[in-house]
């Protein structure tokens, strides 16, 4: 465990600065590529400890996968020939990794325990339960929680299923499962998830939608591919907002994911007076790509709620470092998902600016922040939660005092370069 201390840089900055690969489409490049019999290649795959908890799972399942420079070589024997692990597969710290994989193995004949770390062992699985369940698939949890056994499966069957929250780590967690299957399936669910996973399924041929909200799986085979990852939009987000809560600060994010479902923060930006610029320059697996500009100003309070909320839920601890510089009252409403993440990040982000001398007040679905104009220095305590970490260190970039942030390292789940490139803005 690390702290770090932080102060403001002086003066405004123009940068261009390239993100790490996204981490929503690093996981399932790596999954696709463990799924097809044969040889896949990912560029540009994320490097963050979530990835690497992706990579791990598909080793101990009999995948070889090797890291040269930025090309990661991926060789499977198929989903057929998987083998099940004597020793649990640790998903670390990582949800997508053991949702991912608890779809993917509960209608299998592979096997497996899956476990993580305290944080992740605290998370919600039992949502899985019921739709994998549809399909014929096997899946036990311990009082509604990880460890998770999971598979032992030779006659999954199609399903039509609806799930009441808008997740796509559960919808993709039934469309892995129904690959499986004996026949078509289908899952319905609220508007506001990100669609990778069908994007993708619909780029192979293996599933298309049949609603605004409904998606169709075909059983088939997934083919070995190469994969192309862009730069991940809720790393760039922490950058962005540097920008934003600075007037006359600029910053420019090429070759970002611009997936409709990851655009909400943009939305927001832009809505409290920042000026954004995004511009589409190309596509992989179906998933729109380019360049993204944000320019400071002197930002208003909004009020966020409904599928605004869906569309940037990762980027909510970044709403609450810009409502403290912005004019007004900044509100945060239907968040209550926040809760269920790596902290309770209502309670986290609440305390995150309160430390730093600032207003906001928790509510049951999220926080309402007092826009004052500046923050001060503090220590702030990152209940490991790695968006805790790095919204403070935004933060720190215009706070009037020193910034300790407890247990900085944590940043490293998902960007470990992150303080780095936080400081190379100005330089």
């Amino acid at each position: 465990m690390t702290d770090l201390e932080l102060t403001a840089h002086g003066g405004s900055f123009r940068a261009n600065v390239s993100v790490p690969g996204d981490k929503s489409l690093s996981h399932r490049a790596v999954i696709f590529a463990s799924i097809a019999e044969g040889d896949s290649l990912i560029e540009g795959l994320g490097p963050g400890a979530d990835v690497a908890s992706t990579v791990g799972a598909a080793q101990r399942l009999g995948v070889d996968v090797e890291i040269v420079g930025s090309e990661t070589r991926v060789r499977s024997p198929g989903r057929h020939a998987w083998v099940s692990p004597s020793d649990p597969i640790d998903c670390g710290n990582s949800g997508t990794t053991m949702r991912l994989f608890a779809g993917l193995l509960a209608t299998t004949p592979t096997s497996a325990r899956l476990v993580g770390d305290a944080s992740l062992s605290r998370r919600p699985m039992k949502r899985l339960v019921a739709p994998l369940s549809a399909l014929g698939g096997k899946i036990a949890t311990s009082d509604g929680t990880a460890p998770l056994t999971v598979g032992g499966v030779r006659n999954a069957s199609g399903a039509s299923v609806w799930v009441d929250v808008a997740s796509a780590q559960v919808r993709s967690a039934f469309e892995l499962g129904a690959l499986s299957a004996s026949g078509t399936s289908t899952i319905d669910s609220p508007a506001g998830f990100r669609d990778h996973t069908e994007r993708w399924l619909s780029a192979i041929g293996l599933g298309e939608w049949t609603s605004h909200t409904a998606f169709e799986v075909r059983p088939g085979l997934v083919p070995p591919a190469r994969y192309q990852i862009p730069g991940d939009p809720s790393s760039a987000a922490y950058l962005w907002t540097c920008a934003a809560i600075d007037p006359g600060s600029h910053v420019t994010t090429p070759s970002v994911s611009l997936n409709p479902g990851r655009l909400g923060f943009l939305e927001i930006l832009a809505r409290m007076g920042a000026t954004v610029d995004a511009e589409v320059t190309g596509s992989t697996g179906g998933d729109p790509v380019g360049d993204v500009s944000v320019s400071g100003a002197h930002l208003r309070a909004i009020d966020v709620e409904g599928d605004l909320v869906a569309s940037s839920l990762d980027e909510l601890p970044l709403v609450a470092v810009l409502g403290a510089f912005a004019e007004g009252v900044t509100t945060v409403r239907d968040a209550g998902e926040l809760r269920t993440k790596e902290s309770d990040r209502i309670a986290s982000t609440v305390a995150m600016i309160r430390a730093l001398a600032g207003g906001a007040e928790e509510h049951a679905d999220g926080f309402d922040v007092v826009g004052t104009g500046f923050l001060e220095g503090g220590v702030v305590e990152t209940r490991h939660d790695h968006r805790i970490a790095m919204s403070a260190a935004v933060a720190a970039t215009r706070s009037t005092g020193t910034v300790k942030i407890v247990d900085a390292d944590v940043a490293s789940v998902s960007w470990p370069g992150f303080y780095r490139a936080l400081e190379g803005l100005w330089s």
